[in-house]
């Protein structure tokens, strides 16, 4: 019977709070102070972990977080070393995540169509 809650989720979660508390406190790098974890996945061995960000303003410069990221490695894997409850820190990879940018386009598309839907019913409503 499979576990509802395997061992790779928590530690998933785990990387997620401390990688967050450590880039809202412990951070100086100006660069990163606007960005956020969105999420983390782990490979079934442990060894590496994709970790997802995005910028909280959106006109701030992917390269710059990724540069920002890749300098900030190693600080950030010894903070997981201190608290992580694991024996091995993963490697880490960090992965821009462009899904808020991709979910707010995908609401102006809708907004535009609803939009034009109601042009076209009033259109046809005041020729009918």
């Amino acid at each position: 019977m499979p576990r509802d809650f395997p061992r790779s989720r928590r530690i998933e979660d785990q990387i997620l709070r401390i990688l967050n508390d450590v880039m809202r406190v412990s951070v100086r790098d100006p660069r990163l102070h606007d960005a956020i974890i969105s999420s983390v996945k782990v490979s079934r061995d442990l060894s590496v972990a994709w970790v997802y960000f995005t910028a909280l303003d959106p006109e701030h410069g992917r390269d710059d977080l990724e540069q920002a990221f890749a300098s900030a490695m190693k600080f950030l894997r010894g903070q997981l070393a201190a608290q992580l409850t694991v024996r091995h820190v993963p490697e880490l990879r960090f992965v821009y995540d462009d899904l808020s940018q991709t979910s707010r386009a995908m609401d102006r598309l809708i907004d535009d169509a609803v939009a034009s839907d109601m042009r076209k019913e009033d259109d046809s409503g005041e020729s009918g």
